[in-house]
């Protein structure tokens, strides 16, 4: 097949700044209701059975639909305040198969059991054109989370990313510009911090509740956990898991060529990130992984892909420091702290752990030896009062000494991630035109914490970190580091 060659245009302003929002959803309404074609006006679009009226509901279109798309698909074609439209996708199997998925979703809601409402695009730039369209959820691989915000932006959407936002630091600060320039509502996909008993430790670990908070622990994986995958073994001599897996940062593998799946659009799936030629264990059907390109350098940042946006979001928010950042990055062979550390104005430390049994093993006499610690997407809070654990799929929320949970008053010690409301969040800013939880300055502070690691490992040194210039003082290297210029033609 001959790969797709995107142009130079730049995407076209979507509306006029005039147009009132409600005017504009009802248009967007009439728009889909001729779609779906006389007499198959699925009962939600005509405000029936309680669902919101064509005037209140958001046209949105999903860019991406790997494993964690297909998620988002569902979340929005299910929500009666959004009108999932259009979806877009370089994979041809993967996007027939997501504009089916809506159809047959609206499908049931419609007299006639048919609906075929549900465009679909191979180039997000044409998605993206559509007047129809004022958000879009973005959940492709980690390199496109940053140009496609701020082209999403500049075309008058709003935007929903998927973490991180961005895997420079200077991305990041070009999608918070853009957001801000044109004035659209930001979420960045860091649920966890939705989870109301998530939010009930991080509220009281932020008014006060420990006393000053001393240190945090959060894990950090290195590479052999994703290395020791069965798929992975006939690649053994150009991932070399021997010495490779002992490493947290990505790397480029230099996998070997294979010939492009019919249907999958490579050039446009690289995009702006330096050119790797396919190889399946970035991309392949059925997916075999949430993020099988994270361990790239050109497509990911490992951790922070994982799950380190997370807790970095999660800890960051407790700290009262979700729009700032570290002051230091401690390298361990400096010889300080036997893991990576990271020290805050404040002199709170956040140390980076592989598991959780080094916090006992490594850091003895930060928590009593029979504390049970388990789970991710969160940290361990240390501070003058006792600790508190936030993490998610490790069981109930756990705390000590005796009586502290007691104070706290949690509604319930259970983590019950099904219970975040990070889309409803966005969903009534979208409305409200009000800040959601985890806008564009806070996510990009929280794609930080994962960049600024990976700094200090490519580096081998301790960095001194100003976050508000955002510039290190100590380093022209890492310094050089904080951006990569886009594959041509692509730029920010």
């Amino acid at each position: 097949m001959t790969p797709h060659r995107p142009s130079r245009r730049r995407p076209i302003a979507s509306r006029s700044r005039n147009l009132s929002r409600r005017a504009f959803l009802v248009r967007t309404a009439l728009t889909s209701g001729a779609l779906a074609g006389a007499g198959i006006v699925p009962a939600r679009v005509l405000g029936a059975e309680g669902t919101p009226p064509p005037s209140e509901r958001v046209g949105v279109g999903l860019i991406g639909v790997g494993a964690m798309g297909r998620g988002h698909l569902r979340r929005l074609a299910g929500d009666p305040g959004f009108r999932l439209l259009a979806v877009c996708e370089v994979d041809a199997l993967r996007r027939e198969d997501a504009r089916a998925t809506v159809d047959q979703i609206y499908a049931a809601d419609t007299a006639s059991g048919a609906y075929k409402g549900c465009a679909a695009y191979n180039d997000y730039r044409e998605l993206l054109a559509r007047p129809d369209i004022d958000a879009v959820v973005i959940a492709t691989p980690d390199h496109w989370h940053a140009i496609q915000s701020i082209d999403a932006a500049k075309a008058g959407k709003d935007v929903y990313c998927e973490k991180p936002i961005s895997v420079t630091i200077q991305e990041g600060r070009r999608v918070v510009e853009a957001v801000r320039r044109y004035g659209r509502i930001f979420q960045t996909g860091t649920q966890y911090r939705s989870i109301p008993t998530i939010r009930e430790v991080v509220h009281f670990v932020r008014e006060g509740g420990l006393g000053k908070v001393k240190q945090v622990f959060t894990q950090l994986h290195t590479l052999a956990g994703w290395l020791g995958n069965p798929r992975c073994q006939p690649y053994r001599a150009s991932l070399q898991p021997e010495i490779t897996g002992q490493l947290y940062t990505p790397v480029d593998f230099a996998l070997p060529a294979e010939p492009v799946p019919a249907g999958l659009d490579w050039e446009l799936w690289v995009g702006p990130a330096p050119w790797r030629p396919y190889n399946r264990l970035y991309h392949e059907n059925p997916s075999p992984g949430v993020v099988p390109w994270s361990v790239e350098v050109a497509f990911g940042v490992t951790s922070s892909t994982w799950f380190l946006s997370h807790a970095a979001d999660v800890i960051q928010y407790a700290l009262g420091v979700e729009n700032s950042g570290p002051v230091e990055i401690i390298h361990p062979a400096a010889g300080q702290f036997p893991t990576l550390t990271m020290r805050y104005a404040s002199g709170t430390l956040l140390h980076f752990i592989q598991d959780w049994p080094q916090v006992k093993s490594l850091y003895s006499g930060a928590v009593p030896a029979d504390a049970r610690l388990a789970g991710m997407f969160g940290g361990l809070f240390v501070g003058e009062r006792g600790w508190i654990t936030s993490m998610t799929g490790g069981g109930p929320i756990e705390a000590g000494p005796a009586g502290l949970l007691e104070e706290m008053k949690l509604k319930t010690r259970e983590v019950n991630v099904g219970a975040n409301d990070h889309h409803g969040n966005w969903l009534k800013c979208l409305r409200a035109r009000t800040v959601p939880y985890c806008p564009e300055e806070l996510g990009h502070r929280t794609s930080s914490i994962g960049i600024l690691t990976n700094l200090a490992f490519w580096t081998g040194q301790s960095l001194r970190w100003d976050p508000g210039r955002e510039e290190f003082a100590n380093c022209d290297g890492a310094n050089r580091l904080r951006a990569r210029t886009p594959r041509p033609p692509w730029r920010i």
